[in-house]
């Protein structure tokens, strides 16, 4: 279905079903309507599935589940509101949401969901789970003709082009890996900087050639293959006289040259240019896998020009991968980057142009919309192997054949004199690797060829490719160094887009951290950040004045924790805005060697924005009035480093750190013993809790020897070994104050640990728990400076701190572990707003604190890990903890029917602001 035609669909399947909603009599008809009517699925009764069993302690049916898409429904009738929570036969208290992971956690793995949606027939509540504590995007049954794309993943298998040209690409790589190793035994000094540069090259030209053969550029299939096979008793040398000849007009080539030669064409453009190439001997092993594996048995026809960097990754040193910060991005990552930036805006644009109904204006128009997109350059100024690029000008030329199939069924093919306009020219690149400059300009060369072809098919006209245009407007450089000027003057510039190298602050070189502190001069903390906000700031300070967008995938890293003031407040001084933005997801690469990496993606740019700001969380959009550094639809606020709280509340800290060379801790056994051959030494044997084991419920132990008499220290030789253990550890230290600490070696090296019990939290905690196990803990229990400790803490503080509202600050503002909570005092607790609760408020927030506590005891031989699983959750524990929520909202002033974790934290940054404008702090 067209867009018009899908639209027409959402709209009567809207009329129709406004003001209905029965479950039980009109759920399945509901979603086959939809599926069939709206989503074009022929047969929706064999794609979906109704009241599927699933046992938990008895016999429940899910409402709905889609196989090949994992999508799992849970169906509310018309009155039923989707955000309370409902008494289940077993007397708990949940949403359909939480009903939903109930169902999703006693499935088998092959079906647990990728998507759960929650419908009232009023409403769609999607829920992304691979962010399943995020809240849900809601999709109202009245917008679905302007918003049906957002239901898409319901029927959205993944294209399969896609997928095809992925599995065939990923085969190339491991392709091009065999050769290049093979090649590289041949060479007599393999780990010269000039053998890997020559083989780099030469690999390249080896693939363009078997491309080139497959593609029939050559002339014919088969040609490259032919050719080396005619001539391998001295394929060396064949291919020396080939590569010439295809860098040599033919009206200079050697008259008497043999007629095989003669007859490939010249292809120019560089690839082929006499750069002094070492082409080792080819022996008999390297020949065949040529002519067999890499040729005849081998179609490179169908490579996917965007994956052609991933093929070369397989070339590369994952050390020198790694150290530089490069991961590839896949296409569907890339789209995320793209699709908002210009790419979903000139689709609209070409549909409502295919919608005019006035030939003549319609054919003026397209024609003006083929000029447009001719007229559009890019830069990506950390190319790598052109993946962006590549997609990039692929997605423009699709649109430009699309317009040319709307023009060929009005005009004659003699208006095709000069059909193609958008053009490889339009795109440039800078990259510090001259290997993959060479790759991402091959890579452009082919998506060129292949999107020729698709032209060929709709104008049914012959187009000829070669000889390639020389193309220079990817350019080998350090980027945070040189003048982006100097690569595309910014008068002509429109959008800037990329994946920059993401490279943390502890990891840098000297001359990263140089290249950054050059790149990004008013950042205060600049090695505290990640290096890529270096193009954060080259990229800010290039725009200014013009209407350039930009966008760029990076580490979450930079809208995390105390590195949000550092990146964004400089930036928007700058006076730039957010325009787009999808929150943290995870992605791996598709090379074989995948790199996992939690990432988001930022639009910004200066220029005034008529399109309404897009926040894409749990990878679905929503729209928004403002996107701060946070990526919160929020005011601009900087949550920087406080060392006291912000209200009158108990001070946070560190437990207490050893640094002891494992002298004091023991394990269980270690106990045992030690108690068995000294028994005096257990009244100094404490518990040691860090985060791991408090979660986890594991023990450990700990000397403690705070006010040991001397006299008994001296009569235990085992502890006195450990003792002795701690002192040479420290003495031999490499910091000056570890070694201080050796003078006093029956201590921890800083000691926190309270006279009274005490509040801890996890320094780091899972993100697929909703709630951060918080407890109270005992004050003979020896706190680990892995968690945070709140001495003289009440009740009241331990029901706010466990709370959803507490929760939802400490996910937006807090540092991160990969995806992992880091919980800090100075960042999370110091600067939470806490509510000014009415003395009834207070005993109600305290009651329910004890109610959780209580839930929890039922369960004694249960780990908070085991708690706090949302699928393993125990009903009590749950109900108490959305008492204890309604509570602290109501403390608040917050609507518990209407506030969602965004809408929660946007007030608290209001209530923020307050109290820091009202205290001066």
């Amino acid at each position: 279905m067209t867009d018009v035609q899908q639209r027409a669909a959402a709209k009567e399947f809207t009329a129709y079903w406004a003001g209905r909603g029965d479950e039980k009599q009109e759920t399945q008809r509901f979603w086959i309507d939809l599926l069939r009517n709206v989503y074009g699925v022929e047969e929706p009764e064999k794609a979906i599935e109704f009241e599927c069993p699933v046992k938990l302690d008895h016999v429940s049916f899910i409402d709905g589940y889609i196989k090949d898409t994992r999508v799992l429904i849970e169906q509310k009738g018309a009155d039923i509101d989707l955000r309370r929570g409902y008494k289940q036969s077993d007397g708990s208290m949940l949403t359909p949401y939480q009903q939903a992971r109930r169902y999703a956690g006693y499935l088998p793995h092959d079906k647990n969901p990728r998507w759960i949606v929650v419908c009232n027939f009023r409403e769609f509540h999607v829920h992304d789970m691979n962010r399943p504590n995020d809240e849900p995007e809601v999709v109202a049954l009245a917008d679905l003709e302007k918003e049906y794309h957002r239901l898409n993943f319901l029927v959205d298998t993944g294209d399969e082009n896609i997928k095809k040209e992925m599995e065939i690409s990923l085969q190339a790589g491991e392709i091009v890996g065999t050769l290049y190793d093979a090649l590289l035994k041949q060479y007599k000094d393999p780990e010269s900087p000039e053998t890997l540069k020559s083989l780099n090259a030469l690999c390249v030209r080896l693939v363009f050639c078997l491309y080139a053969e497959d593609a029939e550029i050559f002339g014919g299939h088969g040609k490259f293959h032919d050719y080396m096979q005619r001539h391998q008793s001295d394929a060396r040398r064949a291919l020396m006289d080939l590569f010439q000849v295809l860098d040599t007009r033919p009206e200079d080539r050697d008259p008497y040259m043999d007629d095989d030669l003669a007859s490939f064409p010249y292809v120019n453009g560089g690839l082929f240019a006499d750069e002094h190439i070492i082409i080792p001997r080819l022996d008999e092993t390297i020949v065949e896998l040529i002519l067999q594996r890499a040729s005849a048995d081998f179609d490179w026809s169908s490579i996917s020009p965007t994956i052609f960097g991933a093929v070369f990754e397989s070339t590369l040193n994952p050390e020198t991968r790694r150290s530089g910060g490069m991961h590839y991005t896949s296409i569907e990552n890339i789209h995320k980057v793209i699709d908002p930036l210009f790419l979903e805006d000139l689709k609209g644009e070409l549909a409502e142009i295919q919608a005019v109904a006035v030939e003549t204006t319609r054919k003026r128009r397209l024609k003006e919309f083929q000029h447009k997109l001719a007229g559009l350059k890019f830069l990506d100024p950390a190319c790598g192997s052109g993946n962006f690029l590549t997609e990039t000008y692929i997605s423009l030329r699709k649109l430009e054949n699309e317009a040319l199939r709307s023009l060929s069924n009005q005009i004659t093919m003699g208006d095709f004199t000069n059909p193609i306009e958008v053009s490889i020219g339009q795109f440039y690149g800078i990259e510090i690797n001259d290997f993959a400059v060479t790759v991402a300009k091959t890579a452009l060369w082919i998506a060129e060829s292949q999107m020729m072809k698709e032209t060929e098919d709709i104008i049914h006209m012959s187009l000829d490719f070669l000889p390639l245009k020389s193309y220079a407007n990817i350019v080998e450089g350090n980027a945070l160094r040189m003048d982006w000027e100097s690569v595309v003057p910014k008068h002509e510039l429109d959008y800037i887009m990329g994946n920059p190298p993401f490279v943390g602050g502890m990891m840098m070189t000297r001359e990263q951290h140089d290249e950054l502190a050059q790149a990004f001069p008013n950042c205060k903390k600049v090695g505290e950040i990640d290096y890529v906000a270096g193009w954060y700031a080259k990229a800010t300070k290039l725009i200014q004045g013009t209407s350039i967008r930009c966008a760029f995938v990076s580490t979450n890293s930079i809208c995390q924790g105390q590195s949000v003031a550092s990146v964004w407040e400089p930036l928007f001084a700058e006076h730039i805005h957010i325009d787009f933005a999808h929150r943290t997801f995870r992605w791996d690469s598709e090379a074989k060697l995948k790199a996992r990496v939690h990432c988001v993606i930022v639009g910004f740019s200066v220029a005034s924005n008529k399109k309404k700001k897009m926040l894409f969380t749990s990878e679905r959009p929503m729209e928004v009035s403002n996107i701060n550094g946070y990526l919160l639809d929020a005011e601009n606020v900087f949550i920087e480093n406080r060392s006291i709280p912000l209200c009158d509340v108990p001070k946070m800290r560190f437990g207490s750190m050893p640094r002891d060379g494992g002298g004091f801790i023991l394990n269980k056994e270690e106990k045992c013993a030690l108690i068995e051959k000294e028994p005096i030494s257990q009244k100094w044997i404490h518990l040691y809790i860090g985060a791991e084991e408090f979660i986890n419920n594991k023990k450990r132990y700990c000397l403690w020897l705070v006010d040991a008499a001397p006299n008994e220290l001296r009569s235990c030789k085992e502890v006195l070994r450990r003792v002795e253990t701690v002192r040479t550890f420290r003495a031999n230290s490499k910091a000056a104050a570890t070694r201080k600490f050796a003078e006093t070696p029956t201590l921890f090296c800083q000691i926190a640990q309270p006279d009274t019990d005490y509040i801890i939290i996890p320094g780091v905690s899972s993100e697929k728990r909703r709630y951060v196990p918080i407890g109270f803990m005992d004050k003979d229990t020896i706190a680990s400076n892995l968690v945070q400790i709140i001495p003289d803490a009440t009740l009241y503080h331990f029901g706010v701190l466990t709370s959803n509202v507490h929760m939802a600050w400490m996910r937006a503002v807090c540092g991160r572990l990969k995806s992992d909570y880091r919980y800090s005092k100075d960042i999370v607790y110091n600067n939470f707003p806490w509510p000014t609760p009415t003395d009834e408020q207070r005993a109600k927030i305290e009651e329910t604190a004890q109610a959780i506590l209580d839930a929890r005891a039922l369960y004694p031989d249960s780990s908070l890990a085991d708690l706090y699983d949302e699928t393993t959750m125990p009903p009590e524990l749950r109900k108490a903890h959305q008492q204890n929520d309604k509570a602290v909202m109501r403390a608040y002033g917050f609507d518990i029917k209407t506030t969602t974790e965004t809408t929660c934290v946007a007030e608290l940054m209001k209530l923020y602001q307050k109290l820091t404008e009202a205290t001066g702090k």
